[in-house]
């Protein structure tokens, strides 16, 4: 296998929200969910160690813990990866009150208050990804910009719960 044909191989081909409802979804959190999703099926660097991809990423919050539920395109299993949401819990309630200040936002019509939150809602996405980088270290091979797209699925998941 050629170095291109390995890089095509290290990747999500898709995501699964394990477990959960997409009633509670407030329309800001499904428009990210659908952006995230679609930008990680166009693209993504994600790779195990000793199983070759692409994957099918079942993604939850299981009692407490994030869990990567890594899977082959036969959606048989290969291996799983939980990881304690402490870390990520006060990134995700941050987040959670800059979407409640976006809607209010619009709402109210404050293009400038919109424009501000969004900017802290893209360091709110910087941080988190640093954090899940750190977090797969020495368990998944993930890019920077794969990861600020799975904390967003991160930070969907846990408003479900």
């Amino acid at each position: 296998m050629s170095g291109a044909d390995i890089a095509a191989c290290d990747r999500i081909d898709s995501v699964v929200l394990d477990g959960e409802a997409l009633t509670r979804l407030s329309p800001i959190q499904e428009a990210d969910r659908v952006q995230a999703t679609n930008d990680l099926a166009a693209e993504n660097r994600f790779a195990l160690a000793h199983h070759p991809g692409p994957y099918v990423l079942h993604l939850s919050v299981q009692e407490g813990r994030l869990v990567f539920d890594v899977r082959d395109l036969a959606d048989t299993p290969l291996h799983s990866i939980a990881l304690a949401m402490g870390p990520f819990r006060g990134l995700v309630k941050d987040y959670q009150m800059l979407v409640d200040s976006h809607v209010m936002a619009m709402e109210e019509g404050r293009a400038d208050r919109i424009q501000a939150i969004d900017m802290g809602r893209r360091g709110l996405h910087n941080e988190g990804a640093t954090l899940m980088v750190e977090r797969l270290d020495g368990k998944v091979t993930i890019d920077f910009e794969t990861a600020r797209r799975l904390f967003t699925l991160v930070c969907v998941l846990h408003q479900r719960i």
